[in-house]
Parts: structure tokens; sequence; C-alpha cells
């Protein structure tokens, strides 16, 4: 059995490491992928702690220098890191581990662009994103691959919250009244909101309040949330993990907090998603609340072997995860 991790840990996550670090071990994974490992100092501490080996694509100089990080308790083969390009605004790692059977097995660790005040929230720019890593993918065709991370992007047919969600920016904006350094990394509605359409903020405030604007809120922001970067992944015959394993759960991993939407994927390829056993979003760890860890919850897939009718079964359901 191989247990994967993957989690957005919010601007370095400088002072969360001991949450962080109990989310973690709950899970018992034998490889993690961070996102926003925008501190090595938090990286190499955490690796300390799980006694893990650590990965970084690059030593962040900065606390916004967006960098993706791996740690495993598995053997590593090779790194690579593919840096950001007229696509990708952001690095993606690419790391090879041996598991315990000798076989290789390749993590692809990403963090595509937020962009929501863009055309379509940005859809165009993570489909370009998306484009690209199924480029680089292409190389592991055939072979037991995955790709996880923070996506910003949801999936088809899934729910979202979005009153939810403005309820928990309205919040945080009054917060950051009080002390406006805080809250870093967390989301504002100059962050979500169009700047033509901001003259719309005193509105948006006033909807959490209300149920009847609560519904039609919902409704209206599910119809216009992008989903067509996911779309790209499974057409390419990547398999959804927590969907495959979870078909009629909302399974939300943002804000954790207030969860209203589900972001962050672990995607396995055709040939992995068969030995995929189970898929499940924490919302705490040892006695830790998801919230005090990071402003995401991590997304858990554990794959393992399977044999006979039982693989059979599996592969039907592998196909119906990627319609």
């Amino acid at each position: 059995m191989t247990r994967i991790l993957s989690y957005n840990i919010l601007v370095g996550a400088t002072r969360r490491v001991d949450p962080l670090t109990h989310m973690i071990q709950a899970a018992q994974p034998d490889i993690v992928g961070l996102v926003e490992a925008n501190n090595p100092r938090v990286v190499e501490e955490l690796a300390r702690r799980l006694d893990m080996q650590p990965v970084m694509s690059a030593y962040a100089t900065h606390p916004h220098d967006w960098q993706i990080a791996l740690l495993s308790r598995l053997p590593i083969v090779y790194t690579k890191t593919h840096f950001p390009s007229d696509k990708l605004t952001k690095p993606v790692l690419e790391v090879g581990v041996e598991e315990p059977d000798g076989r290789q097995l390749t993590v692809f660790v990403t963090h595509l662009s937020a962009a929501f005040t863009k055309s379509r929230a940005g859809d165009a720019i993570r489909r370009h994103e998306v484009q690209d890593l199924i480029r680089i993918m292409a190389a592991k065709r055939g072979t037991p691959h995955l790709i996880m991370g923070d996506f910003n992007s949801l999936a088809p047919g899934d729910a979202f919250k979005a009153s939810a969600l403005l309820r928990h920016i309205v919040q945080l904006d009054r917060r950051r009244l009080l002390n406006p350094t805080a809250l870093t990394g967390q989301p504002h509605l100059d962050f979500v909101v169009p700047r033509p359409l901001r003259f719309l903020n005193p509105l948006l405030r006033t909807i959490p309040g209300n149920k009847l604007l609560c519904t039609l809120f919902d409704c209206a922001a599910s119809l216009y949330a992008p989903r067509g970067c996911i779309s790209l992944l499974r057409g390419a015959g990547y398999v959804d993990c927590f969907r495959l394993k979870n078909p009629h759960s909302d399974g939300f991993t943002c804000p954790s907090a207030a969860p209203a939407g589900r972001i962050d994927y672990i995607f396995a390829s055709p040939e992995l998603a068969q030995s995929l056993s189970t898929c499940s979003i924490p919302a705490e760890g040892e006695g830790v609340r998801g919230e005090e860890a990071s402003d995401h919850l991590p997304v858990v897939a554990e794959f393992g072997g399977m044999v006979g009718e039982k693989t059979v079964l599996q592969n039907e359901n592998v196909e119906e995860a990627r319609i």
C-alpha cells in the first residue's frame, strides 16, 4: 500500500508547523505534495519531524515565491522541476519514487493559477496550464503516475456553495479592518471580483444575510464557475481519485474554515487508478482542526494491489469516473 497526501499549506505556513505536522501525521502518508511551500525551513522541519526526505522545486527567496515541495518515505529515484513558461504560471515538480515492490511511481505536484478576476475567472489560463501538464506527462503514458495539487477549479458536476464562500470572505474582510496585516494569503473580495464589477461589492456583502439571495447566488455562481481544466484532464484519461471512491460526497477542500468547493485533487493515470483503494478529505488530525493548519484541507489517496473480479469492477468504475 502507498498512501499519497496533497496539501496546500498557505503561503509557507511559517507559524503553523505544529498543526500541519499533526494533520499530516494523522494520515500516515508515504508521499506528501506541498503547495505554497514558500518557506524552505518549514519544508525541512516538516521532513525532519515526519522522518521523510524533502524535495523542493526551488529554494524560495521571498514569502510569495510560489514553490512546490514533496516529502517521501520511499526511496527517491530522480527529481525534475518544470519551470514557469509561456503557459505554466508556477513550477511543476516531478519526482520518481521506488515503491516497496520495486516498481517506480512518478508523482507530479502542481499549483494552477487562481486569476479569478480575469475573464471567466481565469479558466483560459488554467486550460493552457493543463494542456502543458498533459504534454509534460505524456512521457509517462502507460506507466503508473499521478498528478496532485491545488487546481483552483471545480470539477464538472461538483457542487459549489458560493454563498458560504462569500460569507467567509466578508467575515475575513471585517477582521482585516482591525488588523490590515493579518490573514496573509486568505481571500478578499477584490481578489475574486473583477475590477469592472467591484462597484457591486456593497451588494455582495449583504447576500450572506438573506436566505433567498444566498440560494440565487449559489445557482448563478455554480453555472458561472469554470470547470474546463478538470474536463481536459479527464479527457486525457486521468482519473479523479476522490470522485471515483466517493461518487455522492461533496468532498469540499476550501476554505477549510467554511468548506464551499473542491479545488484540490489527486488524479491517477488509468493503470494506477486500477489499484486505488481509498480517497478522503480529512477535516482534522490528532486533535487539530483543519482550519488551524491551512485554509485548505488535504486530500489523501491510498493505492494497493487488487486481483480477480475486484479489479474488473474497479476498471468499470474508472471508466465511469473519466466520463
